[in-house]
């Protein structure tokens, strides 16, 4: 393991967990990475106190707080009052001399606050100015998303510094634009700035809004009764404020005759990485992993490697930590692991299946059939969903994911969760169905 310190920021390490031992003629080899900052801002889900920065202190930020104005946020129009109020709360919990913005999002993008494509920086001042804005929003208007998102990607450029960072919300449908469009302005924003998405209600699209998230390298989820809009904004903007070190990479170097499978982060959600890879050199390749506090994830790797003869070893992979520097060099983190392949006739050592691959083999599998179940569910294959939503529950089980379970539970009744016997409930209420369905690729840890 090796170490990052730097004051002021994060120290970094990789942990890898594998099992190296090969079959004569074996070639795939799966490792789990963690990746763990450690003195940062954020631990858990908690953070230190706002304000406990002067300005100039602390990371350098710039947030844009994009909320839905749209005519369907008036009904009820208790949704609006929530939703002004969760932005101010998130106002409130900006740390002083943090860059913001407040965008009203329809099917256009309004600037509320300060306007004049400007950014303010918080303090006692501003927050309350832009308080005072909000107590003009009002709902009226279509939803194009993706305006709201290159208005906010033009507002983060203005500032010089080193996290930018969206907050969105929405209650319906991107029904005033193509999806042509959003997809066009998420690549465009992708790797300039992060974005945390949110749904209120049940009229939005789960895809769109986990979508935006994945693309943006934040988090989504439902806030299915608006009054708890403020608590999710608060820790929203908790967590942002968290954030010490921004355009973390994953580097990947393999040698020559070895190549990436694939590349997928496994907690403490499922996303896919392996797409996302930029080139880095002679067989290295780049994998976003956006900003980092204090926290840790884990990566599943997966490379095939030349076959080789028993008693053979090489290294299949070595994995590193850059942030992007301009001109094109990279800032090294310090940060290294290695990844082995040693081929051997010890059936025993060969078909042995590291733990925390197999764990999070599991966990991946378990968000692919819940989706996979709620689709077959919505066109009416309700065997197919069966079955589906019956193995998620088995895998549920089997890893003491109990949070997933749970959800689960509102969907299908479970008669034996072991061999993942269920029924599928007659009466699904909306707000559960998207629940799972938003929360599906959240995983348990494996222990360690």
């Amino acid at each position: 393991m090796a170490i990052f310190s730097k004051s002021n920021v994060p120290q970094f390490s990789v942990d890898v967990y594998q099992n190296e031992y090969l079959p004569e003629g074996g070639r795939e080899v799966n490792a789990v990475v963690t990746v763990t900052a450690t003195g940062g801002g954020t631990i858990g889900s908690a953070v230190a106190a706002p304000h406990l920065y002067s300005p100039g202190e602390g990371p350098s930020a710039a947030v844009v707080l994009m909320v839905d104005c749209s005519g369907s946020m008036d009904y009820p129009p208790t949704k609006m009052r929530n939703a002004r109020d969760a932005t101010a709360a998130a106002i409130d919990t900006l740390r002083d001399g943090v860059h913001f913005a407040v965008v009203a999002g329809t099917h256009l993008a309004r600037e509320v606050y300060p306007g004049d494509g400007r950014l303010a920086v918080a303090g006692p001042d501003t927050r309350e100015q832009a308080k005072q804005a909000l107590r003009k929003l009002s709902a009226g208007g279509g939803t194009a998303i993706g305006t709201w998102l290159r208005r906010a990607d033009r507002l983060l450029a203005s500032a010089d510094v080193a996290i930018q960072h969206g907050i969105l919300l929405t209650d319906g449908r991107n029904e005033h634009e193509s999806p042509e469009d959003l997809k066009a302005a998420l690549d465009a924003c992708a790797g300039r700035f992060t974005c945390d998405a949110r749904g209120v209600g049940t009229d939005w699209e789960v895809k769109e809004v986990t979508g935006i998230a994945s693309a943006l390298l934040g988090t989504a989820d439902i806030v299915a009764d608006p009054a708890g809009l403020a608590a999710d904004f608060t820790r929203m903007m908790e967590t942002a404020m968290g954030k010490e070190v921004a355009d973390v990479s994953l580097r990947l170097w393999t040698p020559a005759g070895a190549t990436v499978t694939f590349v997928k982060q496994v907690a403490p959600t499922v996303e896919e990485l392996t797409g996302r890879r930029t080139e880095a050199g002679p067989r290295a390749g780049d994998y976003p992993l956006g900003s980092w506090g204090d926290e840790s994830r884990d990566y599943h790797l997966c490379v095939a490697v030349p076959p080789a003869a028993v008693g053979r070893e090489m290294l299949a992979a070595r994995v590193s930590l850059v942030i992007p520097q301009p001109g094109g060099s990279v800032q090294s983190l310090g940060a290294q692991g290695l990844v082995r392949a040693v081929w051997t006739d010890d059936l025993a050592a060969s078909t042995s299946i590291n733990p925390q691959v197999a764990h999070y083999t599991g966990q991946a599998e378990l968000a692919e059939v819940i989706q996979e179940g709620l689709d077959l569910r919505k066109v009416g294959d309700m065997d197919g969903a069966t079955a589906k939503l019956g193995r998620a529950v088995q895998l549920a089980s089997a890893s003491g994911n109990a949070d997933t379970a749970k959800l689960l539970a509102k969907v299908v009744d479970v008669v034996d969760a072991a061999t993942g016997t269920v029924r599928l409930k007659t009466k699904v209420e909306e707000a559960d169905e998207m629940t799972l369905e938003t929360r599906s690729t959240k995983t348990v840890r494996v222990k360690k």
